[in-house]
């Protein structure tokens, strides 16, 4: 079962809800210790038992993970209960809090992200309750802040929210989740509204007598004047309610609710259609012709409040070609790499640790994965096809001549093109049909291999699939058993779980010609 969702009160852009269901300032950490958030996180879980929603699940799964690690980290005390984590503990002096160590770090953040995906008022105020955790024991926590960021913008505390990114940024070398496109968006956006919303004043300047009377009055008021044909007087109290919820700081949700409302009203009442319902007789286009001027002004007003939309949710886009990338089906991939040679490095300290740049960069074409690293003598210097995980845009920079995106899900995939594909830093780029190699092409079901493949699995599977390399070879590929090596930025993330290594290693070694410490021969 699930929690019935409650109604947050309306609040400033400065202030949030707290777990506890007071505010905070959004703009300042506030202060908690351990214990209460994993109190907080034990009290939580057992609202998630037989959820059947798929996000609730997960968090279900990350807050067992979580309070598991706790429990193998922290000896438990003679005679103390098993659950200890069910009661509100009692206050305890600084010197005695519990630390936030390194093996309660990723499991910690994972349950912030895992709540924040959920998406419902309950988990967000837990995501943000983690966030603070986190900080208020480490404040130059780079992962920490970018929670926090996302939470604050979830909650539409937009200013605050940037705030918070820009913290990111200032404490990280590789940008590699995107937060600068975010934060320019973010930004853009924000300037677009307040063009929007002084164009809407201007337009009627009585409405400004109406900001400061209650929203949901005047708001009602206008709506049912409107409903009777009074839109002369109906249009000044809509402003108005929009003004006011501006002046109030309302959360940006709250107001991007109500300019989409107003602008399908001011649309139906020019006779548009798509405006809010559908016209009235007795008035919009079939009382009168519309105005060009009222519609040049109803253009301009969509295309702003558009574009302020789309800005927020992808950043600015200042080349939509992205440099005349030209984009690769499977079979005009097929052709480019016909007859050519090809290695595939591995991101392993195997290949950090060693000398083997030189051999590297005779292959006709080097590929590399992910969050890749350089070091001529021992990586070599060339990068012809960069395959790598939508999730994050480490290396996107860097050009090359063919960059592969991949992602199981269409529309995540598709979103992460648009906010973190860089102009000119790719010649080809593959498309949909190379989006999901394993499950897409290969049609191999869950059932027959049930783990995520990862980024060089999928890369190898299309090239042993298409079968038109004389020279197939893996170089530095222990699957992660002498460690990672990667950019720095990216050394900082977990090697994650959800892959299967043990199985993609033992695929590799089914269609091994050859095998020696560095590398294996595929063909």
């Amino acid at each position: 079962m699930t929690k019935a969702r409650t109604r947050w009160p309306r609040q400033r852009d400065a202030e949030v809800l707290t777990a506890s269901g007071g505010t905070v300032a959004a703009d300042r950490v506030n202060a908690m210790d351990l214990e209460t958030c994993l109190s907080a996180c034990a009290a939580h879980s057992t609202k998630l038992v037989a959820s059947l929603d798929r996000r609730r699940v997960a968090l279900a799964e990350a807050l067992r993970n979580l309070l598991a690690t706790h429990a193998a980290t922290v000896p438990a005390t003679s005679g103390s209960s098993p659950l200890p984590l069910l009661r509100r503990p009692a206050k305890v002096s600084s010197g005695s809090s519990l630390l936030l160590g390194d093996a309660l770090m990723d499991p910690l953040l994972a349950v912030g992200d895992k709540a924040l995906d959920c998406g419902y008022e309950d988990e967000t105020k837990l995501a943000l309750m983690v966030a603070d955790t986190v900080l208020t024991q480490r404040k130059r926590s780079r992962a920490g802040w970018r929670l926090r960021a996302r939470v604050l913008e979830a909650m539409g505390a937009e200013s605050a929210a940037v705030a918070a990114y820009e913290r990111h940024l200032e404490l990280t070398e590789e940008d590699g989740f995107g937060v600068a496109s975010k934060v320019a968006g973010l930004r853009e956006g924000a300037r677009l509204q307040a063009e929007l919303v002084r164009r809407l004043a201007a337009g009627c300047p009585e409405a400004r007598e109406f900001a400061d009377r209650s929203v949901t009055d005047a708001w009602a008021q206008g709506l049912e004047l409107h409903a009777r044909g009074a839109w002369d007087e109906a249009r000044p109290l809509l402003i108005g309610t929009l003004l006011g919820r501006i002046a109030a700081d309302a959360p940006v949700r709250e107001i991007q609710q109500t300019l989409t409302h107003y602008l399908g009203l001011l649309r139906e009442e020019a006779g548009v259609a798509g405006g809010g319902s559908a016209p009235t007789a007795g008035r919009g286009a079939s009382a009168r012709a519309a105005d060009p001027a009222e519609l040049d002004e109803l253009t301009a007003l969509t295309t702003l409040y558009a574009e302020q939309r789309r800005v927020r949710m992808r950043g600015p886009v200042e080349d939509p070609t992205f440099g005349g990338v030209r984009w690769l089906t499977l079979g005009e991939f097929r052709n480019r790499i016909a007859g050519r040679s090809i290695c595939l490095i591995a991101n392993s300290k195997r290949v950090g640790n060693s000398s083997l740049g030189a051999e590297i960069d005779d292959y006709d074409l080097v590929v590399r994965f992910n969050s890749y690293r350089i070091d001529p003598a021992a990586t070599g210097r060339r990068t012809d096809i960069h395959a790598t995980i939508h999730k994050h845009g480490f290396n996107w920079d860097q050009h090359v001549d063919t960059r592969l995106i991949f992602g199981g899900i269409s529309g995540d995939w598709k979103y992460s093109l648009r906010n973190r594909l860089v102009p000119g830093a790719q010649t080809y780029l593959g498309d949909e049909s190379l989006r999901w190699p394993v499950r897409d092409i290969g049609r191999v079901s869950r059932e027959a291999w049930p783990s995520i493949p990862t980024s060089g699995f999928n890369m190898l599977w299309l090239l042993d699939f298409l079968d038109v390399s004389p020279r197939l070879d893996l170089i530095g590929f222990d699957f992660y058993e002498s460690g990672a090596y990667r950019l720095p930025a990216a050394m900082r993330l977990p090697i994650t779980s959800v892959h299967e290594y043990t199985s993609e290693k033992a695929w590799v070694m089914e269609r091994a010609q050859s095998v020696t410490d560095t590398r294996i021969c595929l063909r």
